[in-house]
Formats: C-alpha cells, structure tokens, sequence
C-alpha cells in the first residue's frame, strides 16, 4: 500500500496509510519543504485499474485553493491603483447584483473575497445539482461548458441569506463576481491576469486556469475519483448547508472515474490546475508576504470568523485563504490554501514565514476534516483535535 519515495517522517507516513486504509481514499500524497529540503510521501494508487502508483510531480485540479489566486490577482491590481476592495460590484457591473434581494450597491469586493457578500452557497444551486448531483446526470453533463454570464446568474439565482458583512458564509458566487470585476478593470481575460500577477511572478511552470474547453490533465496526472453523488430518489432540491452528507450515496459503493470532467463551472471559484509543488510555492509567497506588497498582504490576511457558516473547523478565512485557530495549534501560526472538487482534494499549510509547509492531495473529494489535521499533528506536533 505504502509508496513513499523519501526517507523520513514517519508519522505523516502512517497518517498517509490510514487515509487509503480507513478512509476510502485511492491515493494520497504527501509534499514537505523545510529547510532541509523536500520529502514526498505517498500510499494508494493514482489509478485503480492498472495500480500505478503516485508520484511527485502530478497535475491535478486544485478546486477552492484557486480562490487564492483570484485574490490575489485583485489585490495586485488594488496595488496598481486599478481598484479598491471597498469599491462595490455596482461601480463595477451594473445591474449584475440588483435580482432576488440582492443590493450592488452594498456588497463590496471585500465582502466577495471574504465570503461576508450574504450570496447563498452557490454549490447548492438547483442548476448545478440537477447536472452533477446523481451518477446519471453526471454522465449526461460531464462535458457541459459554462459561460461567464450563465454563472453570474447562478451566483444571484437564490435570496441572500443574510446582510453583507454580517457573517460567514462560503459562497463559490462571490469571486465569479470576483473574476468578472477582474476582466472589466483590466480588459484581460481572467486567466490572463492570474498568470500575469501570480502565474510569472512566481516562476510557476506546472499551474494553469483550465481552459474552458479542456477536459483532461498533462502528465504526469493521478485518475481522479468521486463518491460525491446522491442516493437514489433524493431530490436535489432538498439539499441544504446541513444536510448534504446524509443524502449522499453509501460509501461502499465503487467511486466513479471523473478524470475526464469539463469543469467550466468553477472558473474564478475554482479552476486552476497544478502540482503540490507549485501550490506550496504560491502558500509561501502569500503566507510571508512575498508576493503582494505590505498594505494588500495585510488586507489578505485580515480574517473573520467562520463560526456557523458550514465550512472548515478550527479557522478563521481571509482573502480566499484560511489560518488556523491557535486554540488547536498550540499557538503556532498556521495558514494554508484548500480546497475539493469532483475526483479532487487539495490543501496546504504551514507556517506564516513560508519556511516550512506541507502540501496533500487525494485523488478523491474531500472525505473527512481527519485526513488534513491528522497530517498537521504529525507534521507539526500539534495537540490532536477531539472528535476527529
């Protein structure tokens, strides 16, 4: 089971069995860099059928970590003094905001990229749980390709569910309005500007936004595998913030092989791909500060609180980016990037100065919030979190 290709730590090691042992997961890699270098661990396999193993270097979609970037690309274009993160989504798309409660004119790029907009969870949108949401209707719509207007009008497409700033609420709506107000500021395409003031800057050569059209993965790439479907007769409908896992199809079943996906749908929400290695790289950079000036830095890393907003424990988001609560530290500051798609989980974290971080991916989505905390106490030495 065990693949790992480096000496050493053995503890994240164990961790890495326990996640393909236990959990269900088909492979799990694990990517440390310290000053000592770099350690890779893996257990599993990146595809089912033949039994190949993983190994470093893969490209993979990195889901919600790609928020990262679409904050960081307007807050280097606040630096430019092209925008400001108070100007509202009013002054910047007209109209776009004012449908089904919803008041451009106090929703702010902040609130976007905070997730405090009051948007509702645009995973849960009817239009994309009919799609996806059932092994039948994934297969019909796996291809589907989603232009820019059709997921503005799924960002509004349900009330607010509360005042903006009010509270947390993670909501993929907020930074496709994100990515539009981006095009609208610069005339460059949304992929274009990620590549201009995250991509280049930091030497990245292994990390994409997907093309809107593209359906697979360069090589070296993992076999990406989903379990994320609803039970037979359970109507999309019904699904809410809360009660999404318990509709989900038995975990025994066979996971399906979702490597080939059209995945339009995330766009600035999340659609890039890339490797551990580059996404430790863009961690380092954001976490330090090395790569936005010290005002946007600060802005980046000015949290709320994510207390009932049905999201990750234990944290406090920022600028498409989380920081973990000290309370389950042991008082080290630990940031990180995450996120999970169909057949795809990713998430790193480490330390405020970029000196030491650990990267994880699952050729799977996201199982449990055991996988990534079990790996922060072995990595770590952090306390062991109660209840998971």
């Amino acid at each position: 089971m065990t693949d790992s290709v480096s000496p050493g730590r053995e503890k994240v090691q164990q961790v890495l069995d326990w996640a393909v042992a236990e959990v269900g997961v088909p492979g799990i890699v694990a990517e440390v860099k310290d000053a000592n270098g770099t350690w890779f661990g893996s257990a599993g396999v990146a595809d089912i059928k033949t039994g190949r193993r993983r190994q470093p270097g893969e490209y993979v979609h990195t889901g919600s970590s790609s928020k990262a970037l679409t904050a960081a690309a307007v807050l280097q274009l606040e630096a430019e003094g092209r925008l400001s993160l108070d100007d509202t989504v009013e002054q910047w798309l007209p109209g776009v905001l004012n449908v089904n409660g919803y008041d451009g004119n106090k929703i702010t790029i902040r609130h976007l990229l905070n997730n405090t907009s009051g948007l509702f969870a645009t995973g849960l949108a009817p239009e994309l749980s009919h799609r996806y949401a059932t092994r039948s209707g994934f297969a019909k719509h796996r291809f589907d390709r989603w232009t820019t207007d059709e997921l503005l009008k799924i960002a509004v497409s349900q009330p607010p569910v509360h005042e903006p700033g009010e509270r947390f609420t993670y909501s993929n709506g907020g930074f496709y309005l994100a990515g539009a107000i981006i095009e609208k500021a610069t005339g460059n395409s949304y992929a274009e500007e990620v590549d201009r003031t995250v991509v280049q800057p930091l030497g990245l050569t292994h990390t994409y936004v997907r093309p809107a059209d593209d359906t697979g993965y360069p090589n070296p790439h993992p076999r990406a595998y989903s379990g994320l479907f609803l039970k037979d007769g359970v109507d999309p409908a019904d699904i809410t913030a809360e009660n999404w896992q318990s509709l989900l199809e038995e975990p025994a079943l066979a996971p399906l092989d979702v490597t080939e996906f059209n995945s339009s749908w995330g766009w600035a929400a999340g659609n890039v791909v890339s490797t551990t290695g580059d996404m430790i790289r863009v961690h380092n950079a954001l976490a330090s500060g090395g790569l936005l000036p010290p005002d946007q830095h600060r802005e980046m890393w000015t949290t709320v609180s994510t207390e009932g907003g049905s999201w990750m424990p234990h944290a406090r988001y920022g600028l498409g980016l989380f920081e973990l609560d000290k309370a389950v530290t042991g008082g080290l500051t630990l940031r990180g990037i995450g996120g999970s798609f169909w057949g795809s989980h990713m998430a790193i974290v480490g330390t405020s100065d970029g000196e030491h971080t650990i990267g994880v991916h699952t050729n799977t989505e996201f199982k449990t919030w055991g996988i990534l905390f079990k790996i922060i106490e072995a990595e770590f030495g952090t306390p062991a979190i109660e209840g998971l």
